[in-house]
């Protein structure tokens, strides 16, 4: 077995793995609530997994610098399939397998910045609902005046495996040419329940539609009982409206998301390729966990992620606790003052019209806002105020008129 499907399962597990089965096969609900065995919990946060679109800020910007607007969306495209190994694989290697990740509380942030060749991108991350639970995140570089804005909700289930629907979206601009791409979710599996290993596998397809006139159709596919292979993708990118003439396409793309993928123009000559082993990485800066608000994802789970690690379920059981009844002491309190909890840096929006435009292109997509708990947006004024210790990312905002 390969180190991205993870190692086997140690034999003083698999009792409690096998109990774990079973009560996911008889479990109607959402499974991001039930209890998991000691060894597949993570110490990480949901609210985190925002970082994984920007950890490679060269491939992020790269599409602002491109004034061929069909490069420029054949380099969006690459940008994204680089970013999917990071979303859905990278836990696997560093862990041994798929982990479940802690559930954010409502209000729950996770901030930090990339600094590199490229200058700084920030990242904003903020549980922005707990029921249904929602993630909302905003990325920007104003180096090369480029943001990305999305939120995403998990809809789990399961039928001889766990099935994962993701609800939202992640919409790229770019100032320079006043372009935006917006950006569909794929739905993913999890393989490896039976020996104890999991890992992710993405189904379906995605879209990347771009205000320029593009769009680009992901197709995900995996190894089958007979034949197939590991975490495969194949993209098409052609002018809106032409999905099915073979005639149009412009670019296609083909390989594995984990590994390594192949450009190709309309002549079937190569005209960029990704190896997702080799690409650098450039590390992400947080705060010290001293120097961080108290709802902000590292200082509020540490006492929960250090017990994880030792392997202390107890210990791990109640810190949760203490978390949780803290979050209904707080609604219960809004509740009886008459008031919502306020987002820090999100609002929401009565609608969103770039989607609204650009989501024609992919059949059946729609904003679903009854899942997400409504429409988020970033909100530059409420950014622009930010008091201790966000001081210092209101100053750069108001800097910079992001």
């Amino acid at each position: 077995m390969s180190s991205e499907e993870g190692a086997a399962l140690p034999a003083s597990s698999k009792g409690s793995w096998g109990s774990f089965l079973k009560s996911i096969a008889s479990f109607n609900g959402d499974l991001a609530s039930m209890t998991a065995p000691a060894f597949i919990l993570s110490t990480t946060s949901l609210t985190e997994f925002s970082a994984y679109w920007a950890e490679m800020p060269k491939l992020l910007v790269a599409p602002a610098a491109e004034k061929d607007p069909q490069k420029r969306a054949m380099l969006v495209l690459k940008w994204f399939l680089s970013t999917l190994k990071q979303q859905y694989a990278s836990r696997n290697e560093k862990l041994g397998s798929e982990k479940k990740p802690l559930n954010p509380f409502l209000g729950e942030l996770f901030m930090g910045k990339w600094e590199d060749q490229e200058g700084t991108t920030h990242l904003v991350s903020e549980q922005v609902s707990h029921h249904p639970p929602v993630t909302a995140y905003s990325i920007w570089n104003d180096k090369h005046g480029v943001r990305l804005q999305g939120y995403n909700a998990q809809k789990a289930s399961f039928s001889r495996t766990i099935h994962v629907r993701q609800v939202g979206h992640a919409i790229l601009h770019l100032d320079a040419w006043d372009e935006d791409y917006l950006i569909t979710l794929p739905s993913l599996h999890i393989e490896g329940l039976i020996t104890g290993s999991p890992y992710v596998e993405l189904n379906k397809s995605t879209y990347i539609i771009g205000s320029n006139g593009f769009t680009s159709k992901v197709e995900y596919s995996g190894k089958g009982w007979v034949s197939g292979t590991k975490n495969s993708i194949t993209a098409t990118m052609y002018p809106h409206g032409k999905e099915k003439s073979k005639h149009d396409v412009i670019y296609t793309a083909e390989g594995a998301w984990t590994n390594n993928f192949t450009i190709k123009n309309a002549k079937k000559e190569v005209v960029d390729t990704y190896n997702a082993k080799a690409e650098p990485k450039t590390p992400l800066q947080v705060a010290p966990i001293e120097a961080q608000d108290p709802l902000e994802t590292r200082r509020a789970w540490q006492k929960v992620a250090a017990a994880i690690l030792k392997g202390d379920m107890n210990t791990t059981s109640a810190e949760k606790t203490l978390i949780e009844n803290s979050q209904r002491e707080m609604r219960k309190k809004e509740a009886a003052e008459g008031r919502e909890w306020e987002r820090r840096f999100f609002s929401k929006a009565k609608g969103l019209p770039i989607f609204e435009q650009l989501k024609k292109e992919a059949p059946g997509e729609s904003l679903e806002a009854d899942q997400t708990n409504g429409v988020w947006v970033f909100d530059q004024a409420k950014a622009s105020a930010a008091k201790p210790p966000f001081s210092q990312l209101s100053k750069e905002l108001s800097k910079n008129g992001a």
